[in-house]
């Protein structure tokens, strides 16, 4: 277990709940006339949650809107204080939640440089060390002696996000701003995010784009209704909540068209134990078989094999096209690789009301443990089926080679050539 200087954040029990008026007057004079306006409703955002964040750790935060996890992140940042339990956070917090809160639109882009970086709390010298840095990054040199107000919105977030992240932050704060400026500013705020952690920073990232959390975040924590429901390595974590979701948005649409629900695809048992399964339902894995070079079905193959993955498949409705196609994960979430019919033989395959797929590769994985994901989608993208972790399997290996998977090389040393093959 990890020590208590060790972590960077430590929330334990924290609670928060805010009054919800029903119908609160908004002059002086309705309130006294009418002071039976002033009911209100107590709401329990968050019920008592605790988690830890190891110093230079990067998490997301996830969840359906109004599960509480802006509000933690505003009581991370003393935005808000929990009504009761406590939060402890070690270091220089810069936050990216409001961006620009502290900008004044009268004055300069350069003048409110030295506002807002200070209420981050950098002194006057180390803001004059890295305005031209700062100014630089947001590309709004032409613009930065104008006043804030002419700046459109975009240049107004650029400017704010590029204060925030030159604080030379122990703890950085994001909630929902990284789609600011154009698509190449977008990958240059992302790369220096990158950066940041990569220095040792401690990040918490609010975002419903799982795949930027996935990118950069060690850890997704779910909270559900003000509680965690979940928490883990990102990949594992979103597929378990976009499944919740799915399967409640079609519970919603069910109910709002007065039909009866659509019946929950469960786990056959040639799915992992720990499956997520997604997607239309019009046509459906049956039956799914990983084989050794000598046919037998087996999860342990060493490296330098072939793997087969035998896959049978049954089409509900007919005159369906198919786009096979198969992943493998890691099982601390790296995306190993992934393929489907249509990039490889480029065509798109027509279902029979049941068939078979059968797909043979060499393994050039190193030793560890994976996990593999298939799916049926149609030619614009539409999942009839998506099974996360159909299964798990091992990749045993004899030489000791470091990464992902293994490159034959050929080596010359002065007068001496030999390669890498068995």
């Amino acid at each position: 277990m990890p020590h208590e200087e060790e972590y960077a954040i430590v929330v334990k029990d924290v609670q928060k709940q805010f009054k919800v008026f029903l119908d609160k007057g908004q002059s002086v004079k309705e309130r006294l006339l009418f002071q039976n306006r002033r009911r209100y409703e107590k709401r329990e955002v968050l019920k008592g949650i605790s988690f830890q964040v190891r110093k230079g750790e990067a998490i997301g935060l996830i969840g359906h809107n109004g599960c509480g996890k802006s509000t933690t992140l505003k009581l991370l940042t003393r935005i808000l204080y929990p009504d009761s339990g406590s939060i402890t956070i070690k270091g220089r917090v810069s936050s990216l939640i409001e961006l620009g809160a502290g900008f004044h639109p009268d004055m300069s882009g350069r003048e409110n440089i030295y506002t807002n970086a200070s209420i981050f709390g950098l002194t006057k010298k180390e803001i004059d060390s890295r305005l031209d840095t700062i100014i630089k990054f947001s590309e709004l040199e032409e613009f930065i002696d104008n006043p804030v107000r002419t700046y459109s919105s975009g240049m107004y977030m650029r400017l704010a996000f590029s204060v925030a992240i030159h604080v030379d932050a122990d703890v950085l704060l994001i909630d929902e701003i990284l789609g600011v400026g154009d698509v190449s500013f977008q990958q240059k705020c992302f790369r220096r995010l990158q950066e940041i952690k990569s220095s040792g920073t401690t990040i918490v990232i609010v975002s419903h784009a799982m795949e930027q959390i996935e990118q950069i975040c060690d850890r997704s924590i779910w909270i559900d209704n003000g509680e965690i429901r979940e928490e883990g390595i990102p990949k594992y974590v979103h597929e378990h909540y976009l499944s919740v979701m799915e399967s409640n948005r079609i519970e919603r649409d069910a109910k709002e068209r007065q039909t009866e629900p659509v019946e929950t695809r469960t786990l056959p048992d040639f799915c992992d134990a720990t499956a997520v399964r997604l997607g239309t339902g019009d046509a459906e894995f049956t039956d799914a078989k990983m084989l050794s070079e000598d046919g037998t079905i087996t999860n342990v193959f060493p490296t330098g094999s072939y793997i087969t993955l035998k896959l049978a498949y049954r089409s509900k409705k007919s005159n369906l096209e198919g786009n096979f196609g198969f992943g493998i994960f890691r099982e601390d979430g790296v995306h190993c690789y992934g393929t489907n019919v249509d990039i490889e033989c480029d065509k798109i395959i027509p279902l029979k009301k049941e068939g078979t797929v059968t797909i043979t590769f060499e393994n050039k994985l190193l030793a560890g443990n994976y996990f593999l994901d298939v799916a049926i989608h149609s030619k614009d993208g539409v999942f009839y089926d998506d099974i996360r972790r159909i299964q798990a399997f091992t990749v045993t290996a004899v030489k000791r080679d470091i990464g992902i998977c293994r490159l034959e090389t050929k080596w010359e040393v002065d007068d001496i050539t030999f390669d890498s093959h068995r």
